[in-house]
């Protein structure tokens, strides 16, 4: 190995089980998980002030109801190269681009799928080339280029800025695809090539608060239902000293949408509520719950965790509505216990 050269192999393992009351017809109650992301990287020093470095990891699961074999998947979950100095990080590759202070109501979650109530902490990538600059120590300044399943490239950038009075940020992003698409994990379908336009700011201080504002705009001449999105996040969170600290959430996101050729329209609200709190070195008690308004549909979550070295433990209480409850449901959450009725679920990672 060359001096200043680095090699590292990492990797994440999970296994868990999961039994709810609302199973897909002709299914059982109980479903079984497995899957594991090794992961390799590569550094080196260029000089004091710059480094190159690469990383590859590669996603493998199974999900199994019962005996019989619900899914599989293997891809590669994360391929980049980055070059990074004092000023400035260039990363071209499959890579994780995310941005925006909210943490479930997520106005700017155009290219991630960061759950809180994933114990696994895992998000999707995109294939693209990012920059980001850092002119001075309160501006960065973020550029990228992003690869989608129709080779059609999308592009767009980012302004962060740092003052007295909270961190602000601007986002634009442009899309050509002709496909409808959905926009991360929003309540939007957009009909064909459009544009992005965002402004968000947290402010940290007694309380700590932030908002997202983000507009949709697509360029489809048809005569569509809905092709302008307007969504606008509000949140705020509060450490009340109980114990070692309790740590509580709440965030509050309306969507509106409308036709540029019709008089249709929609409006949606969510709220969410989060608290956290640690028990000692090694629990941690976090409850989530989330409502939409529209759908009169409730959402709760409780995890247990354990945390001992590089082995997490974690007990899941679910409460959603069953599957009657819904008007239409997505086909490719039909033929699975997550997100339907009661369920405890228990899983195992091991990061290593």
């Amino acid at each position: 190995m060359l001096p200043g050269q680095d090699f590292f192999t990492k990797g994440q393992f999970w296994a868990g089980g999961l039994t709810g009351d609302d199973p897909p017809t002709g299914q059982t109650s109980f479903e079984t998980q497995l899957g594991y992301i090794p992961t390799l990287s590569l550094s080196r020093d260029l000089n004091n002030y710059s480094f190159i470095d690469l990383e590859w990891g590669y996603y493998f699961e199974r999900i199994y109801n019962g005996d019989a074999l619900l899914k599989t998947a293997s891809k590669n979950y994360r391929m980049w190269f980055r070059y990074s100095s004092e000023k400035l990080e260039a990363r071209l590759g499959l890579q994780k681009i995310a941005f925006g202070p909210a943490q479930i109501l997520r106005s700017l979650a155009w290219f991630d799928t960061i759950d809180p109530k994933d114990p696994t902490g895992q998000t999707a990538a995109v294939e693209a080339f990012r920059l980001r600059v850092y002119p001075t120590n309160s501006l960065s300044v973020w550029t990228w280029v992003i690869n989608n399943e129709l080779d059609t490239l999308a592009y767009g950038g980012r302004v962060e800025l740092s003052t007295d009075h909270g961190e602000w940020g601007f986002t634009y992003h442009q899309d050509p695809t002709m496909t409808t698409q959905a926009a991360g994990q929003l309540p939007v379908i957009i009909p064909g090539p459009h544009q992005r336009v965002a402004l968000d700011h947290r402010y940290d201080g007694y309380l700590g608060f932030w908002f997202e504002g983000a507009g949709f705009f697509a360029d489809n001449q048809q005569a569509v239902a809905l092709n302008r999105y307007a969504l606008v996040t509000f949140g705020a969170d509060y450490t009340v000293p109980v114990g070692p600290g309790l740590l509580v959430m709440a965030e509050i996101m309306q969507s509106n949408g409308w036709s540029s050729k019709t008089d249709s329209t929609s409006k949606q609200t969510f709220t969410a509520f989060m608290a956290g709190m640690p028990l000692g070195m090694l629990h941690q008690l976090m409850f989530i719950t989330h409502v939409d308004w529209d759908e009169n549909h409730t959402y709760n979550y409780f995890r247990w965790s354990t945390t001992y070295d590089n082995f997490s433990l974690n007990f899941v209480l679910s409460i959603n509505p069953k599957r009657v409850n819904y008007d239409n449901v997505h086909e490719g959450l039909l033929n699975t216990l997550t997100g339907f009725g009661t369920g405890l679920q228990f899983m195992l990672i091991y990061n290593h």
